[in-house]
């Protein structure tokens, strides 16, 4: 069975989760995602999108679903993945003070999911008096640092000193998104899942590789540890002098498991103002 990934969205109190996920739900993707929240009163899913609401779950027009967290995010994700008709996505949106690591940690020890990564909105119309609170400062601090993508809100570029916050705070591809479709950066590198090709948005940089040629072992993990900041997906197949491996890369983290395969082919994927696809080439080939 193939593992469910999964996508968790953080970041404080009026970051603007709730229109990131409401547009994840409304864009035209092909994909049936699945929200787990922690209240349906913080997530305010769209009117337009509510087919009927049973309990703790809401059923959408386009097929997806959301449910309540609960006191228990196990059960909760265990759930999910004992569904005949299962997700192609999982989102878990994380409520504005809590610990996207914590949830990440859940995802990681269950084997029939797999890490899609941990996406934190930062308000920059309120984020020096939030980084500057030695009250709040630590929390929202520790979800931007914990992100593999950082996407900056209410804003339409990242300003020199709002970027100086987010390097202080360790953001990783901090980007804008300016009402560019979401799902293309944030589900998978194209295509996507039942085979729909999606037309690239021009601001998102995608990169493919195909070769026969054999990297050595130990060259792979000192290449992956120096891959460029702005690569924030990237996927495929590796041949090496130590057998084939199946790679996934999602910001922050690496996952690379032995398989079988006759060459390496490689797809990347990464915001267009944080990396271009020359970058991404003269990176792997060097």
């Amino acid at each position: 069975m193939n593992r469910l990934p999964v996508t968790i969205v953080s970041g404080y109190l009026g970051a603007g989760k709730t229109t990131l996920i409401n547009s994840l739900l409304a864009e035209e993707h092909g994909l049936k995602l699945a929200v787990i929240v922690n209240d349906f009163g913080a997530v305010n899913i769209d009117d337009a999108l509510i087919r009927d609401t049973d309990g703790g779950k809401i059923a959408l027009t386009n097929g997806c679903v959301c449910c309540t967290m609960g006191d228990d995010l196990s059960l909760a994700l265990r759930e999910i993945l004992d569904r005949a008709n299962r997700p192609d996505h999982l989102l878990i949106e994380a409520s504005g003070i809590s610990d996207p690591v914590a949830i990440a940690n859940s995802v990681l020890n269950e084997p029939g999911l797999s890490y899609g990564g941990i996406v934190s909105l930062v308000d920059a119309e309120n984020a020096e008096t939030l980084l500057n609170d030695p009250l709040v400062a630590p929390q929202a601090e520790q979800q931007i640092r914990a992100a593999d993508l950082v996407i900056a809100t209410k804003c339409n570029a990242i300003s020199e000193p709002f970027a100086a916050l987010l390097n202080k705070a360790d953001a990783r591809t901090p980007t804008v998104l300016n009402g560019t479709p979401v799902a293309e950066l944030l589900f998978d590198v194209v295509p996507l899942p039942k085979g729909r090709a999606v037309a690239v948005h021009p601001a998102y940089t995608t990169w493919q590789h195909r070769s026969s040629a054999v990297l050595d072992r130990r060259a792979l993990g000192d290449k992956l540890a120096e891959r460029p900041a702005g690569l924030y997906r990237m996927k495929g197949f590796v041949l090496t002098s130590g057998g084939a491996y199946e790679l996934h890369v999602v910001g922050r983290h690496v996952e690379a498991k032995r398989c079988e395969a006759e060459e390496t082919v490689l797809v990347g994927l990464g915001p267009a103002d944080r990396i271009s696809r020359e970058e991404i080439e003269a990176w792997w080939t060097a």
